[in-house]
């Protein structure tokens, strides 16, 4: 673990699987429960994930042969998603430039095997390919879900592109294919963009509402609330990163708007920002930021509420609680459980390959320690203490569960 002035980074490195060419911010995803695929420039999808080799958790990274991507194609962006219930399937989208001598030709791979057992064989998948030849330059490929008019929901892709648009594919089960639709029909926030969208994030919430924000190539930044029905006592914040600013957080945007902001002080001091995640790193049920640099840092920052004895001046802020250096620019970050043990280990993606960090077992267990004893010291504070043995244990039990596989989710507009 590395340690600076601000903290010890509480992950160790598992593994780093370097790729033949570099990759960009579009470059990884998550497929399955446990797989990761990260696309390179030139061409190329590895997929990475950990197996069980003689009774051991290995990590293995093998390239899968996606058809209908030339050897001299530059891959764009890549994204995948499991069907949403009851539809079975796992989707991949790739999107690349390939060379034609006199001009670049952009396309868009959709990728999904209908035969029933192979809908989550990857290299099933990859074989069954429709190919779409596009407009239009791609960037972002992105998906989210959508409720359908019959109360059903579906995923869908949504691609920008350098036509000051967003581009939607929609699924049409019947002809086993997808299909653009127009975006305004299901998005209607999404169209009349003031520049390219460099990168969109969708956030369903209750209510039958979502929040939809993007950031644009001119440095505009929108923000929607959609369908405003229903109550919803939550709160949600936007984090908006840049190229040369520090970084921002919006808090309760759905009421606020972006009237509050509250900036992530030296997020500016490493260069630019290309990536960014927010969940619960340590497990105590609120969200931390991470940032990834292309001045080789990894940024870790928690919300630090003001403090009635500072007095009235005393502001909320976001605290620098840690930094990690690697050895080369950070485009993408993700963080899943890739071995099953119910711990979730972070994925980043460098400039020149694939680093696994995996939490310290010896800081993971003083924490499970510190919680029992919490839950212990409270229940024998309780007026009434001649509660069973066992029925203590249970409650330990379950605080100890919670500590080990917390119920998060990560997302970019989320609630901190």
């Amino acid at each position: 673990m590395e340690r600076d002035a601000k903290g010890m980074c509480p992950f160790v490195e598992d593994s780093f699987s370097r790729f033949s060419s570099q990759s960009n911010i579009y470059g990884l995803c998550q497929a399955d429960d446990q797989d990761l695929l990260a696309a390179t420039l030139k061409g190329k999808v590895v997929c990475f994930k950990y197996q069980d080799f003689r009774q051991k958790i290995r990590p293995v990274a093998k390239e899968v042969q996606f058809t209908y991507i030339p050897v001299d194609a530059e891959i764009v962006s890549i994204d995948s998603f499991n069907k949403s219930p009851p539809n079975r399937g796992l989707v991949v989208g790739i999107t690349f430039i390939k060379d034609s001598g006199d001009k670049a030709s952009p396309f868009l791979n959709i990728y999904c095997d209908y035969e029933p057992g192979s809908e989550f064989n990857l290299e099933s998948i990859a074989q069954s390919c429709l190919n779409l030849e596009l407009q239009f330059t791609p960037f972002q490929l992105y998906h989210t879900e959508i409720q359908c008019a019959d109360g059903c929901f579906e995923t869908v892709f949504l691609l920008s592109g350098h036509d000051q648009r967003i581009h939607l594919y929609k699924e049409n089960a019947s002809l086993h294919q997808f299909e653009e639709h127009p975006v305004e029909r299901l998005f209607p926030e999404l169209q009349e963009l003031p520049s390219n969208v460099l990168w969109l994030d969708v956030l369903g919430i209750p209510g039958g509402r979502r929040l939809s924000a993007f950031g644009c190539q001119n440095g505009c930044v929108g923000l929607a609330l959609v369908e405003q029905t229903g109550l919803d006592s939550e709160s949600y914040n936007l984090l908006v990163t840049s190229t040369l600013e520090v970084a921002v957080v919006y808090r309760d945007v759905q009421v606020c708007g972006m009237s509050q902001p509250v900036c992530l002080q030296e997020s500016d001091q490493y260069d630019s920002v290309l990536c960014a995640l927010v969940t619960d790193l340590n497990f105590d049920g609120h969200r931390e930021i991470l940032l990834g640099t292309y001045g080789q840092e990894l940024l870790c920052y928690k919300f630090n509420h003001s403090d009635r004895r500072q007095g009235l001046g005393a502001k909320e802020h976001f605290e620098l609680l840690w930094r990690r250096s690697f050895k080369s620019p950070l485009l993408s970050i993700t963080y899943l459980d890739l071995t099953g043990d119910g711990l979730r280990e972070l994925a980043i993606l460098t400039l020149k390959g694939l680093h696994i960090l995996q939490h310290s077992l010896s800081w993971t267990a003083d924490l499970v320690l510190e919680c029992l004893t919490k839950r212990l010291t409270l229940l024998h504070n309780e007026p009434e203490t001649q509660a069973a043995t066992s029925q203590n244990s249970e409650e330990c039990t379950d605080k100890a569960r919670d500590c080990w596989d917390p119920e998060t989710k990560e997302q970019d507009i989320t609630g901190l």
